[in-house]
């Protein structure tokens, strides 16, 4: 008797959880598309700011160059600084990104601050430290989406970024999670077995998750033409069913058959990365240029950067940069260029 109670009162819990999780996911769809409206009518703002917090990480993949072992977190009135500013340079979607962010002690404070911008709160984890009274009170802060990369069935040299590690994680966010959840399988950058993205894939789907593929960049930035193998998973993976608002990939069927895309790179205005140094860059993979300290990163400065040309542009694989640049592309031809030798170009 006291199990069977036991079991319906988690069927209860779990259906309230449902109809909360729904109402949840229909008022942050409304979000987005204002998100989007917005940045179609506009181009005087930040469309999307990837901040780092903490850029110590719990985990050493041997792919990653955004990451180290000695790192503090990032004081939390820093960081509240940081998202005030970002607001008033107008920024639609704020990423928290590292490093692993689940380890900075104050994080929930963080998304909550974006929140209370009306911002959409995102963030990309390793996932290692979920357990469902962390993903409730992530739920609590109301973080938006969630961004798990998963890169191998089996741990390995490589990475530790595993589907045998995480699936429990990955089924407590079934369970718990009020925010949208992505799982993002890749293929390149020294994975040993590319079939595997398309195991990860089949089970974010089967657990209620969206899924893409990412083709990643070796330890030192660098893309790597794919192989036939990893060629084929990439295109047996995009035609999987995605649904969220930011499936702006094609970008790299051009990367997968090592040719370079010709686009308007919107870094520096439409797309800004702080780093844990409170300097805003290109990118992750652009660590360096501009360097100004947010602090002074003024409209001027998103005016400029957005009519200015990137040298790396044709052969990026920044998916992100891509994604937001994408509302653009029809419009504003890029008149300025970077500096020859500034910027790190990307070899095939």
């Amino acid at each position: 008797m006291i199990e069977y109670k036991q079991m319906q009162q988690r069927k209860q819990t779990q259906q309230k959880q449902t109809w909360k999780g729904r109402t949840k996911a229909a008022t942050r769809k409304v979000r987005e598309l204002m998100v989007v409206g917005r940045a179609l009518a506009s181009t005087r703002h930040v469309v999307m700011a990837q901040i780092v917090p903490m850029r110590f990480c719990n985990l050493s993949c041997a792919y990653c160059n955004e990451y180290d072992k000695v790192s503090k977190p990032v004081p939390l009135p820093e960081m509240l600084r940081r998202i005030d500013h970002l607001a008033t340079l107008g920024a639609s979607i704020i990423t928290i990104s590292g490093g692993e962010p689940l380890t900075h002690p104050e994080l929930d404070a963080i998304i909550a601050r974006i929140r209370h911008h009306g911002r959409v709160a995102g963030m990309i984890t390793n996932g290692y430290l979920l357990v469902p009274e962390r993903i409730q009170q992530l739920n609590r802060a109301g973080l938006d989406h969630m961004q798990i990369s998963i890169d191998n069935i089996e741990p390995d040299e490589i990475s530790k970024k595993s589907l045998k590690v995480l699936d429990k994680k990955l089924e407590f966010l079934s369970r718990h999670a009020e925010f949208h959840v992505n799982i993002n399988s890749v293929v390149g950058g020294g994975i040993r077995n590319p079939q595997d993205a398309l195991v990860i894939g089949n089970r974010a789907l089967e657990l209620g998750f969206t899924s893409t593929i990412g083709i990643i960049h070796d330890g030192d930035g660098q893309l790597k033409p794919l192989k036939d193998e990893e060629r084929r998973v990439y295109y047996q993976m995009a035609g999987m069913a995605k649904r969220n608002y930011s499936r702006f990939n094609k970008f790299q069927e051009a990367i997968a058959n090592a040719e370079p895309n010709d686009w308007r790179c919107r870094a520096g205005s439409r797309f800004l990365y702080v780093c844990e140094d409170g300097l805003v860059h290109y990118c992750s993979q652009q660590r360096g240029f501009p360097g100004v300290p947010l602090a002074q990163y003024t409209k001027a400065d998103l005016k400029r950067e957005y009519l200015t040309e990137k040298s790396c542009a044709p052969h990026c694989t920044v998916s992100c940069v891509h994604q937001i640049s994408y509302i653009d592309h029809w419009r504003s031809p890029q008149t300025r260029q970077t500096t020859p030798g500034q910027l790190v170009n990307i070899q095939t």
